[in-house]
């Protein structure tokens, strides 16, 4: 090897030294960043001989897709897991001590108190303080169920915007990620971002990834829409402020496809929309139908009846605003937020709670024990029979269809638990197949310090040896200089 060549070798060795530093402290520099994907600077030969250094990151795109739906699946669960919470935590927690259920039990109790005792003037109070609660648990509920479906439609709205700014974002990025790709440049700070776009993208609506020409990306959302090609898919929502039981919520459109609703505890949803989606438009509104199910089987349990049968039947203790008649077995809308005590038997609006003895909340037709007796109980008896016989229910309450009052009140909280607890299993394992996905794709992309530190001790002795040849040639010329004396 003449001193030329020699000194040439070592100036190579200089420029891929140089290079490989570069990388790896560019990689040490990132060490815990979780949307870089590693570099490594790869020495090659070219077909004249020479040697080059030459990037390559470490893409796993398998790896993403998997990554990616896992993502998806792990926040439509957790999505639905708070809404259920929220739910739960306004019936009072894992007790439910703020149900309907549990007040209804409270108030079967006191009348059969009062049927013990008729003539205590303080145990008929006590039955209207009950019937109270009652019908406040119905009015709380039914307004935090339509609170979380408000807020839920304010989420989707919210989620709607981020997801149009990440894809427009992602066209920015993909492009600059094809121009270079194309033109031999380096576009891996652009792939990073464009994977950390998906990874985020992902977590908002179930995405498929497919690859096209110059490392061009093409994203479908799970259930088969295009949601980006060459440029984003709108997005649109439109959102309403306020809630009740007769209010439907606007769809979510993406490229004029509705956005579907996730399904059952464990959803198969993908995304946070789908879950919320499924709040919004199947869950709040089955337990609303259940709470004006409940409601209107107080009404008829408490209903009153004229003795003699010339007069249809009244509402008794329990009456509602907008309305005098209920159909049996079927739903009237926002009947539990309607729901109060009548006037006639609340001592603090003027009312004598003793009516619920003796009847005639609606007038004198309507009174059964035209004697007075203190010790009169058929009437009171009549309303304890009444709450655990059987009637019937809608079909849309999702539950069974002919129970008593206190089954179904306590069937929704079945319902509601078996919900809640479907959906706490399934967000464990949904959790748990997220980190194994995230380490997976964590040990292939991510910065090992130690195998950087590794590497770039392997860079130094090559940039020494190095220097030592040029050391060595150095020494060949200076004696070569002093022999041409």
């Amino acid at each position: 090897m003449s001193l030329a060549s020699s000194l040439g070798t070592a100036q190579g060795i200089f420029r891929n030294t140089g290079q490989q530093t570069s990388v790896l402290t560019t990689n040490i520099a990132n060490d815990g960043n979780e949307n870089y994907v590693r570099r490594q600077a790869v020495v090659t030969n070219t077909v004249y001989g020479a040697t080059m250094v030459q990037n390559e990151r470490s893409q796993q795109m398998a790896l993403l897709r998997q990554f990616s739906s896992a993502t998806s699946q792990q926040s439509s669960q957790s999505t639905l897991l708070e809404g259920l919470e929220t739910i739960s935590s306004a019936l009072g927690g894992n007790d439910y001590e703020l149900s309907t259920s549990t007040y209804l039990a409270n108030l079967q109790s006191s009348l059969q108190s009062f049927a013990a005792a008729p003539g205590e003037y303080a145990l008929a109070s006590t039955v209207v303080t009950d019937a109270i609660d009652v019908a406040n648990s119905l009015n709380n509920a039914t307004a935090s169920t339509q609170q979380l479906r408000a807020d839920t439609d304010a989420q989707i709205a919210e989620q709607v915007e981020s997801l149009n700014k990440l894809l427009a974002e992602f066209k920015t990025v993909n492009d600059s990620v094809i121009r270079l790709t194309a033109t031999g440049g380096e576009p891996s700070d652009y792939l990073d971002r464009r994977d950390t776009l998906v990874k985020e993208i992902s977590g908002i609506v179930g995405v498929s990834i497919n690859m096209r020409e110059n490392s061009d990306m093409v994203l479908y959302t799970s259930d088969g829409t295009t949601l980006f090609e060459t440029d984003p898919r709108e997005v649109t929502f439109d959102r309403k402020y306020n809630y009740d039981a007769s209010v439907t919520g606007n769809s979510i459109y993406i490229d004029g496809t509705p956005v579907r609703a996730g399904v059952g505890g464990n959803t198969d949803g993908q995304g946070t929309l789908s879950a919320l989606v499924q709040l919004r438009d199947v869950i709040a509104p089955t337990f609303q139908v259940q709470l004006d199910e409940v409601a209107r089987g107080l009404i008829e349990a408490f209903a009153e009846t004229d003795p003699s049968g010339g007069q249809p039947d009244a509402p008794g203790l329990f009456t509602w605003s907008g309305g005098t008649t209920l159909t049996s077995g079927t739903v009237e809308p926002g009947l539990a937020a309607k729901i109060v005590v009548n006037d006639a038997v609340r001592s603090d609006a003027g009312g004598d709670p003793t009516l619920i003895r003796d009847g005639g909340i609606n007038g004198t037709d309507y009174v059964h024990n035209t004697a007075g007796a203190s010790g009169y109980t058929d009437l009171i008896n009549t309303y304890v029979d009444a709450m655990s016989a059987d009637r019937d229910f809608s079909a849309d309450a999702d539950l069974t269809t002919t129970t008593s009052l206190l089954s179904f009140a306590s069937d929704s909280i079945g319902w509601l638990e078996e919900y809640r607890s479907t959906a706490t299993s399934a967000g464990d394992n949904k959790s748990a197949l997220y980190e194994r996905t995230y380490q997976t794709y964590s040990s292939k992309t991510a910065v090992s310090l130690d195998e950087e530190l590794s590497l770039l001790l392997d860079v130094e002795q090559s940039y020494k040896a190095a220097a030592k040849l040029v050391s060595t040639i150095d020494e060949m010329l200076e004696a070569v200089l002093q022999m041409a004396g």
